[in-house]
């Protein structure tokens, strides 16, 4: 955007930002959500302002980018109200939640890896990078990759079965 788009849609919004600010009001009931969406619709329509040729439409662009907006806000909402109903109808089951114990466990473990171990296992299994990645950022074969992860989660394995028992 160049100094004059930059003053162009600093006098469009100084001219047309209470208008929209209250169509948006009266979409929504909410004053911050409101000038959220005002800011939002300036930003998308300020890309376009060079392919603008009558500036009288501009009122029109705006209350439409408003209107939309508004729109993709509440269905966004309703989407995510659908989607927690949803998993609080589902029952509980006995388990599913984390065991924060083990977590915290886990990770004091991990962080008594060998740094080189514990810096595999974190970007081959947390990062899911490919082990051909893996090796190009440690610096060493694909082959060591599958060593080092081997190793570090069998060690990981014998502390947490032996906390098990």
């Amino acid at each position: 955007m160049t100094q004059a788009d930059g003053g162009r849609l600093a006098d469009l919004y100084n001219r047309h930002a209470a208008e929209a600010i209250r169509l948006a009001y009266m979409l929504t009931g909410d004053r911050q959500l409101a000038e959220d969406l005002v800011q939002d619709a300036f930003v998308k329509l300020a890309g376009h302002l060079v392919h603008l040729r009558d500036p009288g439409a501009f009122d029109a662009y705006l209350r439409r980018t408003v209107v939309n907006l508004t729109n993709s806000y509440f269905r966004r909402k309703r989407l995510e109200r659908a989607f927690i109903a949803r998993t609080a109808a589902e029952p509980q089951r006995a388990g599913e939640g984390p065991d924060i114990g083990l977590r915290a466990d886990l990770w004091n473990r991990l962080q008594q890896l060998p740094v080189r171990q514990r810096t595999a296992i974190v970007l081959r299994i947390y990062e899911d990078l490919p082990e051909l990645n893996v090796a190009e950022i440690l610096r060493c074969r694909p082959g060591t990759v599958r060593s080092l992860v081997s190793r570090g989660l069998a060690e990981l394995r014998i502390h947490v079965r032996s906390d098990d028992v």
